[in-house]
């Protein structure tokens, strides 16, 4: 089953994929490698923001993280012109959460992330990762991420 359908059937759609808000580009392709710039959660176009621990839950956050999950895959579709089945390989995704000082289960919540790269890619979704609290995001996002994916020549 491909990406897509996988997609369908879990009731998810990838969103467009976002242009960069800086000076910087949003994927960058070196020896079989797709670097993913970080990526922010959108639901319905507006960033999902929040502080774990203070106005998000556990729940909330790994939804927003399966949110940039999406957006990771759109950029990555984004590059390999719609062809995802030429991802050979997740390997590392970093998770950035925006977390009160109390907050410690940033690994929680980037299971959101983990987990949606796994059902869609099987064990070529599975992958290194750092889950991060950290005390702002930009725009207020509750979770960045990027990404670093092996990719199959076209």
């Amino acid at each position: 089953m491909d990406i897509t359908a996988k997609l369908t059937e879990l009731g998810l759609e990838l969103p467009k994929a976002a242009a960069p808000v800086a000076a910087y580009v949003p994927v960058v392709e070196h020896g079989g490698l797709l670097y993913v710039s970080g990526q922010l959660p959108f639901r319905d176009g507006q960033v999902v923001t929040g502080r774990l621990g203070d106005d998000m839950d556990v729940g909330g956050g790994q939804d927003a993280a399966q949110r940039v999950a999406l957006m990771l895959i759109a950029q990555l579709a984004q590059a390999l012109g719609g062809d995802l089945s030429r991802v050979e390989r997740v390997i590392k995704l970093g998770v950035f959460v925006n977390s009160a000082p109390s907050f410690t289960d940033q690994a929680k919540v980037a299971n959101g992330a983990s987990d949606l790269f796994e059902t869609l890619f099987g064990e070529a979704g599975r992958h290194a990762r750092a889950a991060v609290g950290v005390a702002v995001l930009p725009l207020g996002a509750a979770v960045e991420a990027d990404a670093i994916v092996a990719v199959r020549p076209a």
